[in-house]
């Protein structure tokens, strides 16, 4: 059976090297993080966004206790003022959507900052670069998410970028990912 996680981190290991820029647009508890500064070593650099000060620190611990280079800089704030920190085009970028594993279910990922941030990281994309979205339908505001991404999507010529989802057709409930890439 298809692992999502591992399908994630096949299509960004096609896009992102050391030295390279990476963005992690909703840091959670630090997973997709510490794979990025992995993967871009000491040469290479991750910003990573939450606006929860629990899954900053989760983050922060999680990254020391996991060895990665100091490659990071972890930022307090919504991704939605991504333009505000990043300041290069990068070459991988990941939002998980939905809430914090372990945390306040009632804090979510919402579309009136999605939807902004999902524009900025797209005109911050450098040639042959990749956005990996994951989308937790199983929630109303997740649904919403999802259907208003794939939306915006559909309308952006496939000349600028090429955005593929990728679904369990057989639960329609299940997490899926949108896979956003540049050209090279």
């Amino acid at each position: 059976m298809i692992d999502l996680l591992e399908l994630h981190k096949y299509f960004i290991l096609k896009h992102l090297h050391e030295g390279d820029v990476a963005v992690d647009f909703t840091m959670g508890n630090g997973h997709d993080t510490e794979f990025l500064s992995k993967t871009v070593g000491e040469r290479g650099h991750v910003y990573a966004f939450d606006i929860q000060a629990q899954a900053v620190e989760s983050t922060r611990r999680h990254l020391e206790e996991a060895g990665c280079p100091q490659n990071y800089t972890l930022i307090h704030a919504s991704h939605e003022f991504v333009k505000d920190y990043v300041k290069t085009p990068f070459k991988a970028g990941m939002f998980n959507l939905g809430w914090l594993p372990g945390g306040d279910k009632s804090i979510t990922t919402l579309r009136k900052s999605t939807m902004p941030a999902l524009e900025a990281a797209i005109d911050l994309m450098d040639r042959d670069a990749i956005l990996n979205v994951a989308v937790y339908p199983g929630h109303e505001e997740g649904d919403a998410e999802g259907k208003m991404i794939c939306e915006y999507l559909a309308g952006i010529s496939r000349h600028k970028v090429c955005a593929t989802k990728v679904k369990i057709l057989n639960s329609p409930t299940s997490p899926y990912f949108i896979v956003i890439e540049t050209k090279p």
